[in-house]
C-alpha cells in the first residue's frame, strides 16, 4: 500500500515542497505520477481492442524507470520518428485498478480528510476507458473489499475508503454525494427523485467562493454505508445519456460530476465543537472524437459538436492559465465554469488522460498527449477549508436560507409564480369545473325561483307565511309573538288582524310606533299569559 509519510518525505527530499496539485493522465492503462511540479500527470493506455488488433499497429512505448512516453508518428517501420512526453507516472495495459488509485486517489483523499477541496478528472479520446477508470464495473462477487474487487473504479474505492478511514479515527462523521450531468451545454441532476430526466439546472455564482458556483436545485443523498455506494452509481448511470458510434458501443455522450462532500465534528481543547469541510470532485469527461469516423449524424453528430466545443474551451482554458494571460475564458462553457476552481484556483486538482495504443488513433493520441503537457503546468493555490464552530454554521445556512428566500421573493415579483405544466393544467381544469359548477347552480337557482312564483300564484296562504317569516327576521322584537311552526289560514288570518301593518325594515320604525310596539306587546301579554306567545290553531 502507498504510504503518505513516505511520498511526503521522498517529495521534500527531491524538490523541497509537497505539491499542490495531482494531475495524472492514462494511456489507457498506463500512468505517470511524480510530484516534479503543481500538477501531477498520469498516463494509462489500455490494450489493443479486437478491432485495433486486426486492422492497426501499435504507436506507444514506455520507459516507466524514465517516466516518458515514446510516440511513433512516421509509420511502423520507421523507427526514427518518434515524439517524446515525460509525465509524472505511467501505466502500461497490464495495471490494474488499484494500481491507478493507490497512485492517484489515495495521497488525495488524506488531503479531503483534512479540509481541503480535491478534483481528479479522466480526459482523452471516447473509448479509451475514462468511464471504466472511474467507475468501474460491479464485480458479481459482492465479498471483495475495496482493495481485492478487481473491476471497482476509483468512485467506489474512494466511498469506501473514506468509511473505513474515518471509522477507525473513531470521528464523528457525514457523507453526502450528488451526480452532475453537462449534456449539450444543459445541466441535470442524475439523482434526482424524479422521474424527469429533462428538467435542467441553473448555475450561479457562490457568494462565499468567488471562484466557486452553486447548482440550484442538485439533490445531495447522504451515504450511510459503503454498501449504498453501488445503489447511488446504478441509479445515476441508468439517467446518464450513452449511445452506441463506430468509436465505442457505450459512448458516454454527456460529462458527468460526482461530488462527495464530508463534514466532520472535532473537538477542541476548550471543548468546543468544531466542524470541517472536504470535499472531491470526480470528473469523468465525455470522449472527445473525430465526427466522421465516429459515424455520428443528425442528433449524434449535435451531442459530438458540443463535446468538442466544451473541450475546446477547457484547452483554451489550460492554455490561458499555463501562458499567465489576464482573461481567462471560464464562461464560455458550463464544463469550465464548474471546473474553475479546480484549474488555477484554491483546489488541490488531479487529471487523468487516457489514449489508445493503435495507429488508426494516432491524431487523438497526439492531441490528448499535448493536451496533458500544457495542463502540467497550471498553478493553483490550494486552501484548506476554514473550520466552522456550530454557532457559525448555523449562521451561515440560515443566512442563505434568507438570501434565497429573498432571491425567490424578487424572482415571484419579476417573473410571477412558476408552475409545472402539469401542476398548471390540473389548475386550468379545476377552474373550468368550478365555473361549470356554477352555471349549473345559476340555472337551478332560476328554476327554483320560477317554482316559488308559480306558488305563491297558487296559494296565497305561502305568500303569508313568508311574509310572517320575513317579518321575523326584520323585525327582531316580534319574535316572541311568531314562534309558531305551522302557520294556517286561520293563524294567518288572526296575525294579519293583530299586525295589520307591518313596516319593510325596523330601520323604517321611529321611536314612538316602536313605543306603541312595546306597549301592545305588554297588554298582550297581560291577557294571554306569560308565555306572550301565540298558540296554535288546536289550542284555540
Amino acid at each position: 500500500l502507498y504510504d503518505q509519510n513516505d511520498k511526503k518525505a521522498e517529495t521534500n527530499k527531491i524538490f523541497g515542497v509537497f505539491s499542490n496539485i495531482l494531475s495524472f493522465e492514462l494511456l489507457y492503462t498506463q500512468m505517470i505520477f511524480v510530484f516534479e511540479s503543481d500538477v501531477v500527470l498520469l498516463h494509462v493506455f489500455r490494450p489493443f481492442n479486437t478491432v485495433e488488433r486486426k486492422s492497426s499497429y501499435g504507436v506507444i512505448d514506455c520507459d516507466q524507470s524514465r517516466k516518458e512516453v515514446m510516440v511513433k508518428t512516421g509509420g511502423m517501420n520507421d523507427k526514427a520518428s518518434r515524439k517524446t512526453y515525460t509525465f509524472d507516472m505511467v501505466f502500461g495495459p497490464a495495471a490494474k485498478q488499484i494500481d491507478v488509485y493507490r497512485s492517484v486517489v489515495c495521497p488525495i483523499l488524506d488531503e479531503v480528510i483534512m479540509g481541503y477541496n480535491c478534483t481528479v478528472f479522466a480526459y482523452g479520446q471516447t473509448g479509451t476507458g475514462k468511464t471504466f477508470t472511474m467507475e468501474g464495473e460491479r464485480s458479481p462477487d459482492g465479498e471483495f473489499t475495496w482493495e481485492e474487487d478487481p473491476l471497482a473504479g476509483i468512485i467506489p474505492r474512494t466511498l469506501h475508503q473514506i468509511f473505513e478511514k474515518l471509522s477507525e479515527n473513531g470521528t464523528e462523521f457525514s457523507v453526502k454525494v450528488s451526480l452532475l450531468e453537462i449534456y449539450n451545454e444543459e445541466l441535470f441532476d442524475l439523482l434526482s427523485p424524479t422521474e424527469d430526466v429533462n428538467e435542467r439546472l441553473q448555475l450561479f455564482d457562490d457568494p462565499r467562493n468567488k471562484r466557486g458556483v452553486v447548482v440550484k436545485g442538485l439533490e445531495e443523498v447522504t451515504v450511510h454505508n459503503k454498501d449504498e455506494v453501488y445503489q447511488i452509481l446504478e441509479r445515476g448511470a441508468a439517467k446518464r445519456r450513452t449511445a452506441s458510434t463506430l468509436m465505442n458501443a457505450y459512448s458516454s455522450r454527456s460529462h458527468s460530476v460526482f461530488s462527495v462532500t464530508i463534514h466532520m465534528k472535532e473537538i477542541t481543547v476548550d471543548g468546543e465543537e468544531l466542524v470541517k469541510i472536504g470535499k472531491l470532485n470526480l470528473v469523468d469527461l465525455a470522449g472527445s472524437e473525430n465526427i466522421g469516423r465516429s459515424g455520428a449524424v443528425d442528433k449524434r453528430a449535435r451531442e459530438a459538436g458540443n463535446i468538442n466545443q466544451s473541450l475546446l474551451t477547457l484547452g483554451r482554458v489550460i492554455t490561458a492559465l499555463v501562458e499567465k494571460r489576464p482573461h481567462i475564458p471560464y464562461r464560455e462553457s458550463k464544463l469550465t465554469r464548474i471546473l474553475q476552481d479546480s484549474l488555477g484556483g484554491r483546489t488541490k486538482t488531479s487529471i487523468i488522460a487516457t489514449v489508445s495504443p493503435s495507429s488508426s488513433n494516432l491524431e487523438e493520441t497526439l492531441s490528448t498527449l499535448e493536451y496533458a503537457s500544457r495542463a502540467k503546468n497550471i498553478m493553483n493555490k490550494p486552501e484548506v477549508n476554514q473550520k466552522l464552530t456550530k454557532r457559525t454554521l448555523i449562521k451561515e445556512y440560515t443566512e442563505e436560507i434568507e438570501r434565497l428566500k429573498r432571491d425567490l421573493a424578487a424572482t415571484r415579483d419579476k417573473n410571477g409564480v412558476y408552475l409545472s405544466a402539469e401542476n398548471y393544467e390540473s389548475m386550468v381544469g379545476q377552474i373550468t369545473s368550478h365555473e361549470e359548477q356554477i352555471v349549473e347552480y345559476t340555472d337551478k337557482i332560476a328554476a327554483m325561483e320560477e317554482e316559488i312564483k308559480k306558488v305563491r300564484l297558487v296559494s296565497p296562504s305561502f305568500y303569508f307565511t313568508e311574509s310572517v317569516i320575513l317579518a321575523t327576521v326584520k323585525q327582531p322584537h316580534l319574535s316572541s309573538w311568531l314562534q309558531i311552526t305551522v302557520y294556517t289560514p286561520f293563524l294567518l288570518h288572526f296575525i294579519m288582524l293583530e299586525f295589520p301593518k307591518l313596516p319593510g325594515d325596523c330601520d323604517d320604525l321611529d321611536e314612538n310606533e316602536v313605543n306603541d310596539i312595546r306597549r301592545s306587546d305588554t297588554d298582550r301579554a297581560a291577557v294571554h299569559g306569560s308565555n306572550a306567545s301565540i298558540r296554535s290553531e288546536d289550542s284555540l
